[in-house]
């Protein structure tokens, strides 16, 4: 399989037809060539060419990469993705053979949901590159705020004094703005800082671990909207293991670019496919052709058509979300 090409397949997908055709695809490539997960299919039984539907391809566990590199043959990465963690944690590594196509990936997807990203100025509440170099979220909000065009962009997360200065100036100037990052440092901002948020927008990325305690999104939602004096919160799903990200407008509910799908899987065989019921979490992202695209995450959530709703983590999981990353 040619991955340029596939690449360029990935972003032009425009039915459910082109979505099961390019991921099987990616099964038949990933099950021969990334060998740790052939090894996964084969203890399944798993007969790669006997595999006719998207449901029956089987789902890596996304806690393997913290043990495992998850990587396909032949790939030389350039750059890894380090999860979240106490120091001694182990943490999930993703490595990294594109940037250029990762970067692409966030723009493309922040835009389908948001309009082109110029248009709004970014007020980011994460450490900065220098402090988080292999942060995948960290890297998607330096990118954001290189693209946004605007001078007032920038980190602001020890800084909140100049966080207000700068968003009563974009709201002089009638700029749309964005608060982008981790949800206790939003919630943080929010507490210390009575500041109305008219023209722009707050964009939570989950991370409450060993910060604050873990709060159900629409408590967050709500203490959000009352401190910042807006109508409604918004959401960004992502993660380490993948390199496309959800986005939810309101209510929770998150939709995914047409190259990532969301699947229920049952909550007594975890081999299996429900989606008509609530259970695990599995993703299908075409934009993982490097690593494994098919993963079945540590999130307990429901699915409602096109759209998804994270209802937390399933028992005996690790708690979900990034903290400082440093």
């Amino acid at each position: 399989m040619d991955i340029s090409t596939f690449h360029k397949k990935i972003f032009s997908i425009s039915n459910t037809t082109d979505f099961k055709k390019l991921a099987l695809e990616l099964f038949n490539y990933q099950a021969n060539h990334n060998v740790f997960y052939k090894k996964y299919c084969d203890l399944l039984g798993c007969k790669v060419d006997k595999v006719k539907n998207i449901t029956q391809i089987p789902f890596l566990p996304i806690e393997f990469f913290k043990s495992q590199k998850i990587i396909c043959e032949k790939i030389k990465p350039i750059h890894y993705f380090l999860s979240s963690g106490t120091t001694s944690e182990k943490k999930s590594v993703h490595y990294i053979n594109n940037l250029n196509f990762y970067e692409k990936n966030c723009l493309v997807c922040f835009e389908k949901f948001w309009g082109k990203i110029n248009n709004y100025c970014f007020f980011c509440l994460t450490p900065n590159k220098n402090e988080a170099p292999n942060s995948s979220l960290v890297h998607m909000c330096n990118l954001f705020i290189k693209k946004s065009d605007h001078l007032e962009s920038g980190f602001y997360l020890n800084d909140h004094d100049k966080l207000l200065y700068s968003i009563k100036k974009v709201q002089r100037k009638n700029i749309p703005f964005i608060i982008l990052g981790l949800s206790f440092a939003i919630l943080d901002f929010a507490e210390k800082n009575d500041t109305n948020l008219s023209g722009g927008y707050v964009i939570e990325t989950g991370g409450m671990k060993n910060r604050k305690n873990e709060m159900i999104r629409e408590k967050l939602y709500q203490i959000l909207k009352e401190k910042f004096k807006i109508k409604s919160i918004q959401s960004e799903y992502g993660m380490t293991e993948l390199l496309s990200q959800s986005y939810s407008l309101k209510n929770g509910e998150f939709k995914s670019p047409p190259w990532k799908k969301i699947l229920i899987r049952d909550k007594q065989n975890p081999l299996k496919i429900n989606n008509s019921s609530s259970g695990g979490i599995n993703i299908i992202d075409l934009c993982n052709t490097h690593s494994c695209a098919f993963l079945a995450t540590e999130d307990f959530g429901i699915l409602d058509k096109n759209k998804f709703k994270v209802l937390g983590r399933l028992k005996e999981s690790d708690l979900r979300g990034c903290n400082t990353m440093i």
